[in-house]
C-alpha cells in the first residue's frame, strides 16, 4: 500500500484542557509550513519505507518509487495507490513499469481500503495532535519516528489488516 499525508506546522487540533471558564492559548505560527510524507507498507510484513519531502510532484513520488525497489529487491511488488496525478502520470506509470513495480489504482474516494492511509489517520490522531512543535522539520520527524517505533505487526493492527475484515485478505 501507497499513500501520502501533509504534515502541517500547525497540529491538527482534537481537544485541549483549560481551566472553565478561560479560553486555551493555541500557539500559532502564521507560517504555512507543510511537508509531504510519503509511505509503503507491506502488508505481509509490517515494513514500512517513508520518505519526506518539501513537495509532491511526479518526480518525489517516482523517487520513491526507486526506494520501494532498492528496499524490497528481487520482490515481485505489487502497489495499491490512490488516484492522485502523480500516482496517474505517464511518466511515473513509466518508471514503475521499469522498476518492475505493478500498480493497481484503488476506486476513488475509497480511502478506508489504502492501510497507510488507515496509519496516517493514527500518526496524525496519536503522535502530532494537540502538539506544538519548534519547526516542521521536528513534526514529520516525530511523525515518522512514532511509525518506526511500532512494530510490524502494531503498524499491521493500526492499519486495520489484521482486523479480519480487510479487502485484501477475503
Amino acid at each position: 500500500m501507497l499513500d501520502e499525508t501533509i504534515i502541517c506546522e500547525t497540529p491538527p487540533l482534537y481537544s485541549c484542557y483549560g481551566r472553565i471558564g478561560e479560553q486555551v492559548c493555541v500557539p500559532i505560527t502564521g507560517s504555512h509550513a507543510r511537508r509531504i510524507l510519503h509511505g509503503a507498507l507491506n502488508v505481509y510484513s509490517g515494513e514500512v519505507v517513508l520518505l519526506i519531502t518539501q513537495e509532491w510532484v511526479q518526480e518525489t513520488h517516482q523517487y520513491f518509487l526507486g526506494m520501494i525497489r532498492s528496499h524490497w529487491r528481487g520482490w515481485n511488488v505489487v502497489l495499491f495507490e490512490d488516484r492522485a496525478t502523480q500516482h496517474r502520470a505517464e511518466e511515473s506509470l513509466s518508471v514503475a513499469e521499469y522498476l518492475g513495480i505493478e500498480v493497481r489504482f484503488l476506486p476513488t474516494a475509497s480511502a478506508e481500503l489504502n492501510a497507510m492511509d488507515q496509519l496516517w489517520r493514527r500518526v496524525k490522531g496519536e503522535a502530532l495532535a494537540n502538539r506544538a512543535t519548534p519547526s516542521i522539520e521536528i513534526s514529520a520527524q516525530m511523525a515518522c519516528q512514532y511509525i518506526f517505533n511500532m512494530t510490524p505487526s502494531e503498524r499491521l493492527r493500526k492499519a486495520g489488516i489484521l482486523s479480519g475484515n480487510f479487502w485484501l485478505t477475503k
